[in-house]
């Protein structure tokens, strides 16, 4: 059997800089060559060569196919690196060979634009999908660069960050002689109009401690990963008053079924000591607490500050604290009466956990879910603790019984 003749995928630097060696020979040797207009026209496409302009990409990758089939040489001209959120992954989907030729990525030069260092960010797209997982990832993480799109990009996104202490870099039209670099506050980029392509970056303030980073980059460079401490942590790890935090056996199965990650958004009302929304912002969630109480929001503010971790604070009394926040995916509701409940399920969010000590609570707030069109599940968790006795003994004691219900709508994530 013959060799496959690979796909030569080549990237053209974002920064302008000239083609990569390995360009011409195999435009010189190509059947086929495909890119967006404005990469044809930038390259010396030999005179017997085929031509496909990129549009939608199924036509496109119909014709590689076929030369692959033919023997034919072919040639996919792309953007930056073309296996950052680019044609790579298609490609390989479809099953074609391909031998990739990078450049600098429009990421890596808007970084180098700005100035800035760029190991342990996060790299989201909000290019043809729902945006608000690139949004929930500039209000979780201290350092995120958005491949932004048409109706998803920096003015936009920058109206989803109000409320969040952020400042942005949009670099428009890297490499060509429009290239702009700007940057601006979320309040300024939501009433500016900003070309197409352009790169965000969202940045959380600097660090006290190092002036270099912004505040709550992680020492191992892991923007997402799981936390290095852990989570379901003891309660000395917080400052609370009077025990008013969540236990840590009843916080883990309360986290768990949160299901906090990169690109969710977690309100938590009642946020008491902070420690349940904290340890799903550790966990990559963007997350945004209620609290009624002035000493305990800054209880809440001091706890996220030791953790490193952004929580949005809002204080103010649930229900009425709640109107106009940003669309949760998952609500936790630590605090409050029926009439909170009631608020939070009228928004229909995909998940909403609570913990009841009175079981009087209980079924009116089954009945409420249920209504709402939500599967309900329960648990009541009692621990019991290892307690010290004088004499060297051992015994156990118990904290009190908790409920745990879980409301979750059908066929979500």
């Amino acid at each position: 059997m013959e060799p496959v003749t690979p796909v030569t995928v080549v990237g053209l630097d974002a920064v302008g800089a000239p083609p990569h060696p390995a360009l011409a020979p195999a435009l010189a040797a190509a059947g086929l060559v495909v890119g967006a207009a404005r990469h044809l026209a930038a390259v010396p496409v030999p005179p017997g060569a085929a031509t496909a302009a990129l549009g939608p990409l199924d036509p496109a990758v119909r014709r590689l196919a076929a030369a692959v089939g033919d023997g034919v040489p072919a040639v996919v001209l792309a953007s930056g690196d073309p296996g950052l959120f680019g044609i790579v992954r298609r490609l390989r989907a479809a099953g074609l060979p391909l031998r990739v030729v990078p450049a600098v990525s429009s990421v890596a030069a808007a970084f180098a634009r700005a100035g800035l260092p760029w190991d342990g960010a996060a790299v989201v797209t909000a290019h043809g999908r729902d945006p608000r997982p690139a949004l929930n990832a500039c209000r979780a993480l201290p350092l995120v660069a958005v491949l932004t799109a048409p109706g998803a990009g920096a003015a936009e996104l920058a109206a989803g960050l109000a409320g969040w202490s952020r400042r942005l870099v949009v670099a428009e039209h890297l490499g060509t002689d429009a290239e702009r670099v700007s940057e601006v506050t979320p309040e300024q980029a939501a009433v500016r109009t900003w070309d197409d392509p352009h790169v965000l970056l969202s940045i959380a303030a600097p660090d006290p401690a190092d002036p270099v980073a912004p505040a709550g980059m992680r020492a191992d460079n892991q923007p997402a990963a799981a936390p290095v401490g852990g989570w379901a942590l003891p309660e000395s790890r917080y400052a609370h008053r009077d025990s008013m935090i969540t236990k840590s056996e009843v916080r883990a199965l309360v986290v768990a079924r949160l299901r906090p990650r990169l690109g969710r958004l977690v309100w938590d009302i009642g946020a008491g000591s902070g420690s349940v929304g904290i340890e799903c912002a550790l966990l990559g969630a963007a997350v945004l607490a209620v609290e009624q109480d002035p000493e305990g929001a800054a209880t809440i503010r001091a706890n996220a500050a030791a953790h490193a971790v952004d929580v949005r604070l809002v204080v103010g009394r649930a229900p009425a604290a709640l109107a106009g926040l940003p669309e949760p995916d998952a609500v936790f509701v630590g605090g409050g009466g029926g009439d909170v409940l009631a608020a939070v399920v009228a928004g229909l969010p995909e998940r909403v956990v609570l913990t009841l000590a009175a079981l009087d609570r209980v079924a009116p707030a089954v009945g409420l879910l249920r209504a709402a069109g939500y599967t309900v599940e329960g648990s009541q968790l009692s621990a019991a603790r290892l307690a010290d006795l004088p004499g060297g003994s051992i015994r156990l004691a118990a904290t009190n019984p908790v409920v745990v219900l879980t409301g979750e709508r059908p066929c979500t994530t």
